[in-house]
């Protein structure tokens, strides 16, 4: 393919980290920044507000938690797997079954889903389904039983927004930031010769949707839900374990989606797959982390999105080759 026709759609290039990192300081970029990724009609706003109708409406309390129980641990399982069917269902029959947007800011210009020996089922939609809806929801589901009883036996140390809530406010901002760190570190080790056997099943989606942000290998899911062990740690208060859980799980869902976003009337109305990580996804080798903080950068793993940042990362792998 040539430089015009890799790619279906760019965002503005170069790919820029966030603000924050950036020299010399720029506070009004970094409230933009922050604005544009919390308030009003976005991911994180919504993922938050699905965090409080689950932990009001859809969630034990800590006394209940006190003991495994059927009732309550059935209720998260369920919450969560009807949670991600809808989000992920979805976004899947607006952007592919239906294309309501046709291939207008659509990343990848191959037609997607596809079919193959590669995928179970022969066919990479099912193939996503399962692995999100058995092992995904499974797998994030027991993370959050088990946080919870640790919360509620004194093993896991809580806090509540009458005793600090300035804390109570932020953890929900450190989220991110934590994410940002800590997946970048276990996505570069499911890189290596030794776990990339796991990842591989992710990486069966060269082109991605909705389903595919989920598709992961049982062994990845626990990696990747392990975020939690923060709150072993940090004093939280459940609805903070249930907004972690939920922003990695929904967050990988619709980053996937293999759109900018969702366009209505000339306007992106809400903001979804990112460029950054969709490269990851054609190329491997590059952009593990987020653009939250600047891992990829300081360790020289970062793609662009321009013909230059192309040309430097195969520079680098070639220098890797001959090592």
């Amino acid at each position: 393919m040539t430089e015009r026709t890799e790619w279906n759609h760019t965002p503005e290039l170069p790919i820029a980290v966030s603000p924050l990192w950036q020299w010399p300081p720029r506070p009004l970029a970094v409230l933009k920044w922050y604005a544009d990724s919390w308030f009003f009609l976005t991911i994180n706003m919504g993922i938050l507000g699905l965090a409080m109708v689950s932990y009001f409406w859809l969630s034990p309390t800590l006394e209940q938690a006190l003991t495994l129980e059927f009732g309550w641990v059935a209720l998260i399982f369920l919450r969560n797997f009807v949670l991600i069917t809808l989000v992920a269902g979805s976004l899947h029959l607006v952007f592919h079954t239906y294309a309501l947007q046709g291939g207008d800011k659509k990343y990848d210009p191959r037609p997607f889903p596809r079919k193959g020996r590669m995928f179970s089922f022969k066919t990479q939609v099912w193939d996503n389904m399962f692995w999100t809806l058995a092992s995904g929801v499974t797998i994030w589901s027991a993370f959050e039983i088990l946080f919870w009883w640790l919360m509620a036996n004194g093993y896991a140390p809580t806090t509540t927004f009458a005793q600090n809530p300035v804390w109570f406010v932020a953890f929900f901002f450190v989220v991110p930031v934590w994410e940002s760190f800590y997946f970048y570190w276990i996505h570069r080790l499911l890189h290596t010769n030794a776990l990339y056997r796991f990842h591989a099943l992710h990486h069966r989606n060269t082109d991605v949707g909705p389903w595919s942000g989920l598709s992961m290998h049982p062994v990845e899911h626990v990696l990747f839900f392990g975020t939690v062990v923060i709150h072993l740690i940090l004093p939280t208060h459940p609805i903070h374990l249930i907004f972690h859980l939920m922003y990695y799980a929904v967050f990988a869902v619709t980053t996937h989606t293999g759109f900018e976003g969702l366009w209505v009337g000339n306007a992106k109305r809400l903001s979804l797959g990112t460029f950054h990580h969709q490269i990851h996804h054609r190329y491997f080798e590059v952009n593990y982390g987020s653009l939250d903080v600047p891992w990829d950068k300081l360790f020289g793993s970062f793609h662009d999105g321009t013909p230059e940042g192309k040309a430097r990362m195969k520079a680098r792998l070639a220098a890797r080759k001959r090592v």
